[in-house]
């Protein structure tokens, strides 16, 4: 009562001696590889941030959407230095970049980061260079965790 146990037998013996290809995909070695790269990418990309070191006051306002554009950042620093990106440009220079800029981008949103200790009559001059310059959407950047104004602690 040999009847066979299935097509183990026929296996064996088809492949006496010469090496079939096999017509499978072994995926587990790609997703290995895209895990890995995943966390590299998540590990590298709140270093791909602006690299301008400023204090930024707190607020308990929300955060805005975010976009597929690179989000453009000016940057007005404890001293008064004024950096696109991380290129440093002075104040009478500034519309002139910001034109030259605008007309390549697509989007006219713009992220203003200035510290805290920075008189407001800068931040607002800067403001006004940005619009002249061709944004009209300014986004203030602030750390999270600030007073909410309403009686209760933010944090």
């Amino acid at each position: 009562m040999k009847s066979g146990g299935g097509g183990g037998g026929r296996r064996r013996r088809r492949s006496g001696g010469r090496s079939q290809p096999m017509a499978e995909i072994n995926v587990t070695p790609m997703v290995d590889v895209m895990l890995v790269l995943l966390i590299i990418f998540m590990v590298a990309a709140p270093l791909l941030t602006v690299g301008v070191p400023v204090e930024l006051p707190k607020t308990a306002a929300s955060s805005l959407p975010s976009e597929t554009e690179e989000p453009l950042a000016v940057t007005i620093t404890a001293d008064g230095t004024v950096t696109i990106m991380t290129t440093e440009v002075e104040m009478d220079e500034l519309v002139n970049r910001l034109r030259a800029i605008a007309v390549e981008r697509a989007d006219d949103r713009i992220f203003l980061r200035a510290d805290g200790a920075v008189p407001y009559q800068t931040v607002a001059q800067v403001m006004g260079a940005l619009n002249r310059g061709g944004f009209s959407s300014i986004g203030l950047v602030t750390d999270s965790g600030g007073p909410a104004l309403d009686g209760a602690d933010g944090g």
